[in-house]
């Protein structure tokens, strides 16, 4: 069958470095993974078993008690991991390039019916592309390739009448990350965060309304910049935000990604727009030597072609299929960045990304974008550790060499660490973006503006024909210091204001403001 190790004789408290929270045997894929010497990330979440009666689980493994434990077979830990945890990819395309067809088609023809000998079948012919010596399931009730209680999948698929398998995933075999339900996924699924964006929108005066889009909309794209730690002119902010607040407009393809990059660079004199055609590396160099020190190592440059239109296909099978609009985003946007397929841009594009899907599957409100660069920004810790959550398992797999340039050269197969990552950290956290956005942002903002009419108008009344830039400088100082205007600002910018008008106009700001806490 192609196996390399042994399955777990004894319990052990350990697996890749990874600790169990008590001794026990690993199962499903953990077991898979060790006694086929498989090379891949190991999953953020295994299995195992324990002689513990109630045996204690961790964020990395779920462990059951020893009834639990699967025979030693490759069909056994197969159906258990399908079972318990779920289609895992990345682990299945390496098993089965190792495992012999032989072996399969056993599997299957000792239990033609079987819900999950039909589910290994079908998935070995998509991810391998190849067909087993084995006849057509014929009439037997279909069951769905991925279980939609485990997993985040389309809510149509296509039925394959071979396998009688409905293929409910929402990719193909060039770009497929998985995303597993989690209660925290689940919860933001519920509250719909679409719908409570609207409900403000709804109750707030459509002007009011305009002027928050606007405004966030320039935050979104100003915040994307200082992600990158770039301080950009205004009117690259403005040219980017343009971009933002039309994505969705056009269907994705690599030519309108290339449109971007020559919008975000804002030239094409220092950096080759398109596919790159050498290797990248997100990263220093050594001060000295110049040699990379790589925290991520982007695609080879040989499998751009096939990884983009995965990434295309991903999207466009994910929107019709009505997968779970924001975690569609996120697989699609975080799958670009890890991808890196331009020399430059790639972080804001990546961004650009979530506003394009959640605008195509109508979860954004019309002429609204959720601001979720501002909210990355805020939390941009978190964001680097998700990243870090895939790129450094997957730099741990390639082997590469230092080009005279300064670049990188990857020396081994690589696409499959790009394709099949499981995308659930980048889900969760794309949710509490979106959540920041509909709670925080938006609220904010609407409130901010309202007050600011408020006092407009009552300044307006008090003293008479005062400009409107000037009101809105005056707003500005005595919002800055918390309701107070300063003595530096009554001696200078407000001269013309007496002490009584000074006072009173501290008032009305603390009037209009408390009415809209």
């Amino acid at each position: 069958m192609g196996a390399t190790g042994e399955w777990f004789a004894q319990p052990v408290n350990n697996l890749r470095g990874r600790t169990l929270p008590e001794t026990g045997w690993p199962a499903g894929y953990g077991a898979l993974i060790e006694r086929y010497r498989l090379q891949v990330p190991l999953p953020p979440r295994l299995a195992a078993v324990s002689q513990s009666h109630h045996p204690k689980s961790s964020e990395e493994w779920v462990v059951l008690p020893v009834r639990r434990r699967p025979e030693d077979t490759l069909g056994d830990h197969l159906e258990f991991a399908l079972k318990r945890e779920g289609v895992d990819l990345s682990v299945l395309h390496a098993l089965f390039q190792v495992v012999e067809p032989e072996g399969l088609e056993e599997l299957v023809r000792a239990t033609p019916t079987g819900k999950y000998t039909r589910r290994i079948w079908f998935l070995y012919e998509w991810l391998t592309g190849e067909r087993l010596d084995l006849p057509d399931a014929g009439k037997v009730r279909a069951v769905p390739a991925v279980d939609p209680e485990l997993q985040v999948t389309l809510a149509e698929g296509e039925l394959s009448s071979r396998h009688r398998v409905v293929d409910n995933l929402p990719g193909t075999p060039e770009f497929c990350p998985m995303v597993r339900w989690t209660p925290a996924l689940r919860r933001h699924a519920a509250l719909a965060w679409d719908e409570r964006a609207r409900e403000v929108i709804g109750r707030t005066h459509p002007d009011v309304i305009s002027r928050a889009a606007a405004f966030l909309l320039l935050s979104d794209s100003r915040s994307s910049f200082q992600i990158e730690g770039e301080r950009p002119t205004l009117d690259r902010v403005e040219r980017w935000g343009r971009a933002i607040g039309e994505a969705g407009n056009v269907e994705l393809s690599v030519t309108e990604l290339e449109r971007l990059q020559r919008v975000v660079i804002g030239g094409s004199r220092f950096v080759t727009i398109g596919l790159r055609g050498e290797g990248g590396f997100v990263g220093e160099r050594d001060r000295h030597t110049r040699e990379p020190i790589p925290e991520h190592i982007s695609a080879r440059s040989g499998d751009l072609p096939d990884l983009m239109r995965g990434v295309i296909e991903y999207e466009k099978r994910a929107l019709e299929g009505r997968m779970e609009p924001v975690i569609a985003g996120a697989a699609v946007a975080f799958g670009f960045v890890y991808i890196h397929p331009f020399e430059d841009g790639n972080g804001r594009i990546h961004r650009w990304l979530v506003h394009h899907v959640l605008s195509r599957a109508g979860y954004s409100p019309d002429g609204f974008v959720f601001p979720v660069s501002a909210a990355i920004l805020r939390n941009v810790a978190i964001y680097e550790e998700v990243l870090r959550s895939c790129s450094l398992p997957v730099l741990d797999l390639i082997r590469w060499e230092p080009t005279e340039s300064g670049n990188v050269r990857v020396l081994n197969e690589t696409a499959h660490l790009y394709r099949y990552f499981d995308a659930t950290a980048h889900a969760e956290f794309l949710y509490d973006c979106v959540e920041e956005t509909v709670e925080k942002d938006l609220p904010e903002e609407v409130a901010y503006l309202e007050a600011f009419d408020k006092f407009s108008e009552r300044v307006q009344r008090l003293l008479g024909d005062m400009p409107h830039g000037t009101v809105d400088l005056l707003h500005r100082f005595l919002t800055q210091e918390g309701g107070r205007l300063s003595k530096r600002a009554r001696e200078n910018e407000f001269s013309m204001l007496t002490e009584e008008e000074g006072d009173a106009v501290e008032e009305l700001w603390r009037e209009c403001h408390e009415r809209n806490e």
